[in-house]
C-alpha cells in the first residue's frame, strides 16, 4: 500500500476517534503529498525517496516551530509541534542511531580514501545517499567534521 493511501486510512481512524491533533498532522502530510505530486507533473505515486523527503520536511517545521515557541515561552504551541512531529515520524523508516550512523561514515570514508577535511563533499555525497532517510543531515554533517579532523 502507498503512503498516500496509508495516510488516507490514518484520517479516516482519526476522525472516527476524533482525534484532532494526528487528523492536523495527517491532513498536513496529505497535503504536502498532493503538492509534490502536482509539482511533478501530475503523476499518481511519488517515488519512495521524494515521499521520505516530505516528511523529512514536515518534521523538521514542526521542530523549528516548537523551538521557536519554546524561546518565546509559548509552551501549549510548542507542545501540539512536537507531538505532531512525532506523529509524523511514526511514516519515517527507522532513524539510525548515532554509533551506526559513525560505523557506516567510516566505511564511506575507507573505501573513498578521504584525507581530511578537503573530501568532506565526496564524503558527504556519498553519506546522504546511502542513510537517505534513516539519519539527520545535521548528524551526518556533525560525524563527517570530527571524523575527517582526526
Amino acid at each position: 500500500m502507498s503512503l498516500f493511501n496509508t495516510i488516507n486510512d490514518e484520517i479516516k481512524k482519526a476522525m472516527l476517534a476524533k482525534d484532532t491533533l494526528k487528523l492536523d498532522a495527517l491532513r498536513a502530510v496529505k497535503s504536502a503529498l498532493l503538492l509534490t505530486r502536482t509539482e511533478k507533473g501530475g503523476q499518481e505515486d511519488l517515488a519512495v525517496e521524494a515521499e521520505i523527503k516530505v516528511l523529512q520536511k514536515l518534521v523538521k517545521q514542526r521542530k523549528e516551530a516548537a523551538e521557536i515557541y519554546s524561546q518565546q515561552n509559548r509552551l501549549d504551541l510548542a507542545q501540539i509541534e512536537m507531538d505532531q512531529a512525532h506523529i509524523i515520524e511514526g511514516f519515517l523508516p527507522k532513524q539510525l542511531d548515532q554509533e551506526e550512523v559513525r560505523q557506516i561514515l567510516v566505511q564511506i570514508i575507507a573505501e573513498i580514501d578521504a584525507v581530511g577535511s578537503v573530501d568532506m563533499g565526496k564524503v558527504m555525497g556519498v553519506a546522504t545517499k546511502r542513510m537517505a532517510g534513516k539519519a539527520d543531515g545535521r548528524v551526518i554533517s556533525q560525524l563527517v567534521k570530527e571524523l575527517l579532523a582526526n
